[in-house]
Order: structure tokens, then C-alpha cells, then sequence
């Protein structure tokens, strides 16, 4: 099989800003698989936090490309050998996502009934990035007609995350999470999860930072229940995650692909865990691949094409607040 990457930028349609960052635009990978005269599209949305980058995803793919072998039904191997290098995860996802692109493309089908999945999964939320509380009202209040759930981005280290959430709650009644993104300590985070969770808040990813050693004493003591990002990447870590956490966000970009992630959604599940998917900033190719795995999970936070100036490569519909997989060939984008 023939792989081929090239670095994307994608631009934001406005500042989007975090705990740790605020961003402009993000840079992704996009990999090409060619195949008996088809091609299988990935993308790659390194994640810095992890110390990867565009730069880092495109030499791992240039690199170690020629891992995916001549078989493009063989996912078992394919994965293994990726596996077998370490890091690069989004890179990995991206080669993992091409063939199963790939594979759709040469049997005919979509991705999503070749997993045997419908198009169609739970409401996608609306990321709401920080800023002062009636700011991330004002903003809120504009999403709502639009969307069926909102995210709102949480750490601002000024004392106010609470009353960012209650300026929010103020304007709209739609179900509501929030993302601390690693920002609180353990006292900080007991206090504000009770409040949050009179507030209604349905659960508060990552308050604490990665392997934070309060978070077993969080879990059992919060009212509100906590589910986990940074803690969480791949299958190995996922019964670790149920000592500390109510639930967990998988993101492509952590775990590595589409097969990776269906196999942690079944472990949390066995672990009685709820089921998070997430995104980084990503064109309608990476929302694809999340669109193949979405229908397996409670809450889906797939927003990161709507967050775009432009989509370069467009494929799943928005719909009623729900991203439906497209109906074509593969991952259906082109």
C-alpha cells in the first residue's frame, strides 16, 4: 500500500481559548492509503499536551507508514505493529481511520455498517471556551438554538468557575458539562463539584491534574460525577480509570484509532463506566472517524468541525444537533 501525509491548517472561525492555551487555528495530518486503485483518507489531530505535533505526527507517518504492510482487511496486525512503536497516537489514528476508509471504499460500504453501527449517534454538545461568566453566557445563549447540550470550558483560576457555570444556567436549560482541563486541586474541586452539581451540571471531565493522587477520594466524595481525559488514552488504562473516575472520554487522537476506542467503550461498560467521545479541532475527515465510533457512547463532544472558518473535507451532516455519519463510501469523505 502506498502512504502518503501532508500537513493541513485548519482555521478557527474565533479564538478559541482553554486553561492552558488559546488557538487560532490548529495543523493536522492528513494521510492518504492507496489500495487496487482506491485511496483511504485519515486525519490527525496531534495533541501538544502529549508533546505531539503536525511536525512529529507527519515523521512518524513517513516513517513508519510502511507498518499498515499489503492487507488492508488485516486490522489485528496493522495495530499491533503501530502499537509496537512508541507515541505518535494521533498518527496512529489517522493510519488507523485511512483503512478503515479504505476498506469501505473497496467493499462498497460505509464505515459505519462495516462495524455494523448505525449513522447515527447521541447529540454532539457545544464547546463554550472560557472566558469571563456573562461573556460565556452571552455566548451560550447564541449556541442554544443550535445545539441539544454544551460544554463549557472551566479553569479560570480566578475563583469565578462557578459562577460561570450559574451565569450560563441563567440563560438556558440545556443539559450541561464542563471540562476543567486539569486545573482544580483536589480541595478546589470537592467544593465546586457540589455546587456545580446543584446547578444540574451532569458531570465535570478532568477537574484534577493527570494522575493526581486525590482522585479516588474525589470520586467517592463528589456529588457530581467525574469523568476523565488526561487519565485516560488507551485499553490500559481504563480499569485504572474506574478507581478514580465515573466515566471517560476517548478521543481517536489518545487512543489511536477507531478499533482501539471500540475496544475501551466495551471494557468501560463491563467496569459499569460511563462513555465519553471527544475531539480536538479537526475537519469533517477526523469527525468521521469519531462518527463511526459515537453510536457505542453516552455523550458525544464532536464539535470540532464546527468550530472551522472552512472545512476542507467535509462529510458528516449536522443534524438537529446530532453529527450523522455520511451516508458514502468509507468515512465519506471524498
Amino acid at each position: 500500500m502506498d502512504v502518503r501525509a501532508e500537513i493541513v491548517r485548519l482555521e478557527l472561525a474565533e479564538t478559541f481559548v482553554i486553561s492552558r492555551e488559546s488557538a487560532d487555528w490548529a495543523d493536522v495530518v492528513h494521510v492518504t492509503i492507496g489500495h487496487d486503485g482506491h485511496v483511504g483518507r485519515g486525519e490527525a489531530a496531534p495533541i501538544e499536551r502529549y508533546s505531539e505535533s503536525a511536525e512529529s505526527a507527519l515523521a512518524f507517518v513517513s516513517e513508519y507508514g510502511e507498518l499498515v504492510g499489503d492487507d488492508p482487511f488485516a486490522l489485528e496486525e496493522i495495530g499491533a505493529r503501530l502499537a509496537s512503536v512508541h507515541g505518535e497516537q494521533a498518527a496512529k489514528s489517522a493510519l488507523d481511520a485511512a483503512v478503515h476508509d479504505l476498506q469501505g471504499k473497496l467493499l462498497g460500504t460505509s464505515v459505519n455498517s462495516l462495524l455494523g453501527l448505525p449513522r447515527v449517534g447521541p447529540p454532539t454538545s457545544w464547546t463554550v471556551w472560557l472566558g469571563d461568566p456573562d461573556d460565556m453566557a452571552r455566548r451560550a445563549e447564541a449556541a442554544a438554538p443550535r445545539f441539544r447540550r454544551l460544554k463549557l470550558k472551566l479553569g479560570g483560576g480566578d475563583g469565578l468557575d462557578v459562577e460561570r457555570v450559574r451565569a450560563v444556567r441563567g440563560v438556558t436549560d440545556l443539559p450541561l458539562t464542563v471540562d476543567v482541563n486539569e486545573w482544580w486541586s483536589l480541595d478546589e474541586a470537592l467544593e465546586a463539584c457540589d455546587e456545580l452539581a446543584a446547578l444540574g451540571v451532569e458531570y465535570v471531565e478532568q477537574p484534577l491534574r493527570e494522575g493526581d493522587p486525590g482522585g479516588a477520594e474525589l470520586r467517592r466524595r463528589s456529588r457530581a460525577p467525574i469523568y476523565v481525559d488526561e487519565d485516560c488514552h488507551t485499553l490500559a488504562d481504563v480499569v485504572t480509570c474506574a478507581e478514580i473516575a465515573h466515566g471517560i472520554n476517548i478521543k481517536l487522537a489518545k487512543s489511536g484509532g477507531i478499533r482501539e476506542a471500540i475496544r475501551m467503550t466495551h471494557a468501560a461498560r463491563a467496569l459499569g463506566l460511563g462513555v465519553m467521545l471527544g475531539c480536538m479541532v479537526e475537519s469533517g475527515l477526523g469527525i468521521a472517524a469519531g462518527c463511526a465510533v459515537a453510536p457505542l457512547c453516552d455523550h458525544v463532544d464532536l464539535d470540532g468541525n464546527l468550530l472551522l472558518a472552512r472545512d476542507p473535507a467535509p462529510g458528516p451532516m449536522f443534524v438537529d444537533g446530532v453529527q450523522v455519519a455520511s451516508e458514502g463510501l468509507g468515512l465519506g469523505c471524498g
